[in-house]
């Protein structure tokens, strides 16, 4: 079975050859199947990301959300707590300022971010995933670090969190490392998986 770096590098190349007609069309159909989760209907605040690298764009969804009149976030990095992710509120017309990896955020206080534990729902990218809610990030471990407090937790389990893929991105079998953090479902153009 090829290992992490493997499966990282082969996934990472073939988002990069996606045409940006297919990414658009499985976006759109990601945003659908995400909003009729019920972890999505019952949430309201709701953490998103901005699109790089060929991710899936939310955005259809950010606006099904405010419509709803829920609260939309985005990930910040965490100044103070390093390699850690705050999260800022969202909203349509934020201006919007690139970080150390070039990702916008929004340009606010930090006093007015809210850490994980203060969320309903988390949607994070990856690059790869398995049906056993298992998932390869970019290598950084940002959302393994601001999420180890849920492998903590046996009763209550807020946020939950919902990776966002195509479905080309699901693999066999991902080996857990001892840090990563298990997801509640994942969501693509083709399937929910819980």
């Amino acid at each position: 079975m090829p290992g992490r770096k493997e499966i990282r590098h082969q996934m990472r190349a073939q988002r990069a050859e996606l045409s940006p007609a297919f990414r658009h069309h499985a976006s759109t159909l990601i945003c659908k199947q995400c909003i009729k989760t019920g972890a999505f209907r019952s949430s309201q605040r709701i953490a998103c990301y901005f699109p790089c690298n060929g991710e899936v764009d939310l955005f259809p969804l950010v606006e099904q959300a405010w419509a709803m009149g829920k609260t939309c976030y985005l990930p910040i990095l965490d100044d103070f707590k390093n390699n850690h992710l705050l999260f800022a509120p969202f909203h349509q017309g934020d201006i919007l300022h690139r970080n150390r990896f070039g990702i916008p955020e929004p340009t606010i206080s930090r006093r007015r971010c809210l850490s994980a534990r203060h969320l309903d729902l988390i949607l994070t990218p990856l690059v790869a995933f398995d049906t056993s809610g298992n998932r390869i990030g970019m290598g950084g471990g940002f959302y393994d670090r601001t999420l180890a407090f849920l492998k903590q937790r046996r009763s209550w389990h807020r946020p939950r969190v919902y990776g966002i893929a195509y479905e080309f991105q699901k693999t066999r079998h991902i080996a857990p490392e001892p840090w990563d953090v298990p997801l509640h479902g994942i969501v693509t153009e083709a399937n929910i998986y819980k």
